[in-house]
């Protein structure tokens, strides 16, 4: 951390004064002096001697990683279902976390009303107008599809391949038999065979009536 610490201060130093031109930095009230290069090498001179602290982690395991916890803030509202534990006639149940203790005695369970439960809850829901993420830079709305587009010339992305068109004139020939869209196929098997593919168990919902 200390050969970290002193590489950091000798490159930021540097750029820094790479980057006194008055065109770039303007000086005002007191600091008025330091426009000019002489006043301003010699007003950092005592920086090159202190300690600089810097602070370093180890970085995400893989960008996985970085989707998953990105994901628990941008798709997520209020409290996740496994935290809710019980419903009744009297109220809801459900785990929270107290900061101020350390250790497994920090997670604890509270009962709300119902009412009181569903206030909380809404308190998370904004209001109507209001985005929860905004997509700026080659993803803003008025541009995205052109800027997406050029993006992926420029890095020699192959196109996406378009989809069949069968898919889409209304003679598929997998329709579903529940609501008419269309499926997917994701695995064909033998007769007799196991699949390899292990479907997803079945999601525990929690109704509460505000009737």
């Amino acid at each position: 951390m200390r050969v970290l610490s002193r590489l950091f201060r000798r490159l930021f130093l540097d750029k820094l004064l790479a980057t006194h031109a008055p065109a770039v930095c303007s000086f005002f009230g007191q600091h008025a002096p330091l426009a000019n290069a002489r006043a301003f090498a010699t007003y950092l001179a005592p920086l090159r001697k202190t300690e600089w602290v810097v602070y370093s982690k180890r970085p995400f395991g893989a960008p996985q990683a970085v989707l998953a916890y990105l994901s628990r803030y941008t798709h997520r509202v209020a409290i996740a279902n496994s935290r809710l534990i019980a419903y009744d006639q009297q109220g809801v149940t459900f785990k929270w976390k107290d900061y101020r203790i350390e250790g497994r005695d920090r997670y604890k369970l509270m009962t709300l009303t119902t009412d009181e439960f569903i206030r909380r809850f809404l308190i998370h829901v904004l209001p109507r107008g209001f985005h929860r993420i905004r997509h700026y830079g080659l993803s803003a709305k008025a541009a995205c599809a052109d800027n997406i587009a050029r993006a992926r010339e420029l890095l020699a992305v192959p196109k996406l391949q378009a989809e069949p068109a069968d898919a889409t004139d209304g003679n598929d020939p997998h329709p579903c038999p529940h609501c008419g869209g269309r499926m997917i196929i994701i695995e064909t098997f033998a007769r007799g065979s196991m699949p390899r593919h292990r479907p997803t168990g079945p999601m525990v919902a929690i109704r509460i009536d505000t009737s």
